[in-house]
């Protein structure tokens, strides 16, 4: 399997704007440095652990996304370094983020994430709560926190018209808040399995892991 191959092929059939994260979580260091050797600097990890570790290992020009659930303990140790925190669910964590980063005399970029999905087990602020948490950004409540678009996860289902449902309704909802804060220009939808459909429907960032690197293993 050709990572680097995979990798400009996605690149290749998404429309220009669109920001292709690799996700490359459990992946070894020689994987992502295959997929830097042929340009690609933006890559995701979901563990605040191995994100570091392949920081202090791999090239200082790769931006790294921290797309997992971010517990406010874990801040501290990205805020020196990390591109983009991908999702922002909580008061309590902007709050953090904002003190670590200003101990860190920098300002970090966010995505706040918003519960688009029917499942219980996913993240996300509800629509009313996501808009207090931007109402709270856009009034420079934290400084050091810039908040460059939104993040949704869709339902895990095989049903398209409702992952397209909850992809258009994320997307009405980036338009109505752009238009408090117009530098709001990230909006993030899409993995592996539906980033395609994600892209129609206005993504302008995808995440995408085993369809460039392999399925995972765990072990």
């Amino acid at each position: 399997m050709s990572i680097s191959k995979n990798l400009q092929e996605i690149k290749d059939s998404l429309n220009a704007g669109v920001t292709l994260v690799a996700v490359s979580k459990t992946k070894p260091n020689e994987s992502i440095e295959e997929a830097y050797g042929i340009g690609h600097h933006d890559f995701g990890e979901n563990k605040v652990q191995e994100l570091c570790d392949k920081y202090e290992a791999l090239p200082k020009a790769i931006k790294w996304h921290l797309i997992g659930h971010l517990q406010t303990n874990k801040v501290k140790y990205i805020a020196p370094f990390v591109h983009l925190i991908h999702a922002v669910d909580s008061r309590k964590l902007t709050k953090e983020i904002q003190k670590r980063a200003g101990q860190n005399e920098r300002t970090i970029d966010i995505l706040v994430q918003v519960r688009i999905a029917k499942e219980e087990t996913k993240f996300g602020l509800p629509y009313e709560e996501a808009s207090d948490l931007l109402s709270a950004l856009n009034a420079g409540e934290f400084p050091n926190v810039r908040v460059i678009g939104l993040m949704g996860m869709a339902t895990n289902t095989e049903n398209q018209e409702q992952i397209k449902e909850e992809f258009t309704g994320l997307k009405s909802f980036f338009h109505k808040q752009q238009k408090l804060n117009p530098n709001l220009t990230a909006l993030s939808m899409g993995m592996s399995g539906d980033y395609q459909l994600a892209v129609e429907c206005g993504s302008n960032m995808v995440r995408v892991g085993s369809a460039i690197f392999g399925a995972r293993n765990y072990n």
